[in-house]
């Protein structure tokens, strides 16, 4: 049959297809008998039922590795709860309120040191910063120095004035600021834990200002040297107003006040300047200018000294009435060993372990007063410094001889300090009588525990337990114990429960022989007699001197609190310079904020390599 296809053409039917509709029908379930008769596989069933869900797989491929799917769930769940268990307890650290422990109180050392370091501030002359902290105090001595015609020097205002009257001794004044410098360098950290060490520093460098006014600091040599301001000179009845005559707030100072120079024999004022220079440069070495102009003044004033033999109280000089020097040997060795450590020149370490040198400064004489370290006689403390470098650096030939004859030096010294030994006798209430029952025996003593305690803490940064007196061996903890007593019996552990430092404690002299404490600050000029009434008043001071360390009790532990008698009740810088030096080195045991500082006074030292010692004699048969 044929039709005619609607595009155009024929269109066949085959009549074989033709069949009904129930042919078909039989003929599709027979396909599908058929096809279901043999297994299908995966595509072919998802052809014939649509896509289905896959099967979960048992592993994960992290690229590198394949894991379980279960650890690797319970992996990643355990790392995002212990994130957030880590957040829940900083959240919780952040926002609960902390109470951190209280560290423990000051010790008295400490206590004691602030006070101690105040009374500089109380003794300055000049234009005194805001930040002074003496409310009683004022400027003064401000035409120290002017109007000299042809002078060698501009003017002399600054400095310290000495004691309980105005004057400014400088011999005694450079030992101070010595005293002090020397404690910096070791125990700056101990200064710094007790937030004193940038006041002490600034003490310093009060001191040292003035002292290069006192000579051509500029210069390269030298030939004058300033050694006092001011006169105490009463002999003969003598009623000139001056520093010791009249009684006056140094702000109130009127009458004249003469400069005493020397340009002859100075050698022991000189060294001991140079001392003061030299250690202060190492104090301020990391401001390298004023670090620079302290050692050339240092150099100036040294080689002055030297050059200009002779004692600087000699003849009828007045400072020989107050502070005769005994010689200048000790100063030499003194002086000489600072600058070494300020340059490193080992020109200066050359001179100073000369045996002749050490033979003049007394070093094999022994004697009553051998290891009594004070303003005049800076032996001890010299050949405790000379130590120093034997045992931290040890420069071997050819200084090893003569340092390890001051290092024993040193030994027997701390010996004599010792209760154990009779060099030195002792009060009823333990204070040892350094200067033999003299009177002002603090300055000594505070001296001797100063130079104890810093020579224990030498031995222990050796790594050495301690030392021997003769056969016997005793540790470094011995002399702790001695300066301990020292400096307990100087703040109340004493027969009379006194403190001997102004303001610390609840019982301390309130009669002290100082000018500027004993007159009110009212407003009123007394002028050179009008003040006598208040020297002579049986009232406490109006002003308290805090930190303070008076002269101390006779040999019978006995004290008078009397103003008029200053060997009970006059304070000086020397005598609190040592003060300060014990204090520092005695505090902060409790806190173990450190010992020494081992290098900052050899940071100028070149490397030493000991010289070879010479070869023996050629053989002679």
């Amino acid at each position: 049959m044929y039709g005619r296809d609607p595009w155009g053409g024929p269109l066949e039917i085959n009549t074989a297809d033709s069949a009904t509709d129930d042919d078909r029908s039989r003929n599709l379930n027979d396909l599908d008998r058929a096809a279901l008769s043999r297994p299908l596989d995966e595509t072919q069933q998802s052809w014939l039922l649509g896509p289905t869900e896959q099967k979960k797989k048992k592993y994960v491929d992290l690229g590198c590795i394949i894991v379980s799917r279960q650890i690797f769930v319970w992996t990643v769940g355990t790392l995002v709860a212990a994130a957030l268990l880590a957040g829940f307890i900083t959240l919780i650290v952040k926002t609960v309120p902390r109470h951190h422990p209280k560290s423990p109180p000051p010790d008295n050392y400490t206590l004691a040191l602030h006070k101690a370091l105040k009374f500089f501030n109380a003794q300055k002359s000049g234009k005194l910063p805001k930040h002074n902290n003496v409310s009683w105090r004022g400027n003064s001595g401000l035409q120290d120095g002017k109007g000299e015609t042809g002078s060698f020097y501009k003017d002399l205002v600054g400095g310290y004035y000495d004691a309980g009257d105005a004057i400014k001794f400088n011999f005694p004044m450079a030992y101070a600021m010595t005293m002090l410098s020397w404690s910096v360098i070791e125990y700056s950290a101990k200064y710094e834990a007790a937030g004193e060490l940038t006041h002490v520093k600034e003490l310093i460098k009060w001191g040292t200002d003035y002292f290069l006014k006192t000579f051509n600091s500029t210069a390269d040599s030298i030939d004058d040297l300033v050694s006092q301001v001011g006169s105490g000179n009463t002999d003969d009845g003598n009623t000139d107003p001056n520093d010791h005559y009249c009684w006056m707030r140094p702000e109130d100072m009127d009458y004249k006040r003469p400069v005493s120079t020397c340009n002859g024999g100075c050698s022991d004022l000189a060294a001991e300047m140079a001392a003061a220079l030299a250690s202060a440069s190492i104090v301020f070495k990391d401001n390298k200018e004023y670090s620079k102009k302290l050692v050339h003044g240092a150099k100036t004033v040294y080689q002055f000294g030297r050059t200009r033999r002779g004692r600087y109280s000699a003849g009828t000089a007045e400072s020989s009435k107050f502070y005769n020097s005994s010689m200048y040997w000790d100063e030499f060795i003194w002086g000489g060993a600072w600058l070494y450590y300020a340059t490193g020149n080992v020109t200066y370490l050359n001179l100073i372990t000369q045996p002749t040198m050490a033979k003049h400064a007394g070093a094999f004489w022994g004697g009553p007063y051998y290891g009594v370290f004070s303003w005049d006689n800076k032996l001890a403390g010299a050949q405790l410094l000379l130590s120093r470098l034997r045992l931290f650096l040890s420069p071997g030939y050819p200084y090893e001889e003569i340092l390890r004859t001051f290092h024993n030096q040193t030994s027997i010294v701390m010996c004599s300090y010792l209760p154990v030994f009779n060099k030195f006798n002792r009060t009823n209430g333990g204070l040892i009588e350094l200067n033999h029952g003299a009177p002002q025996p603090l300055q000594y003593s505070v001296n001797a525990a100063f130079l104890a305690t810093l020579y224990s803490d030498y031995l222990d940064a050796a790594d050495t337990p301690g030392w021997y007196c003769g056969p016997n061996f005793y540790s470094t903890s011995v002399l702790r114990d001695f300066a301990r007593s020292q400096i307990d019996y100087v703040l109340g552990k004493n027969p009379r429960k006194m403190s001997y430092v102004v303001g610390f404690g609840t019982k301390y002299p309130k009669h002290v022989h100082h000018r500027g404490a004993s007159i009110p600050k009212n407003k009123v000029k007394y002028n050179c007699k009008g003040g006598w009434k208040w020297r002579d008043s049986k009232k406490p001071n109006p002003n308290t001197i805090e930190g303070a360390m008076v002269a101390g009790p006779d040999k019978r532990d006995g004290f008078r609190d009397v103003r008029m008698n200053y060997n009970y009740t006059e304070p000086t810088l020397a005598g609190n310079a040592g003060l300060v030096a014990a204090l520092v080195a005695l505090s902060g045991e409790a806190e173990a904020t450190g010992k020494i500082d081992k290098n900052t006074i050899f940071s100028a030292v070149p490397p030493l390599f000991p010289t070879p010692p010479p070869p023996p004699a050629p053989w002679k048969p």
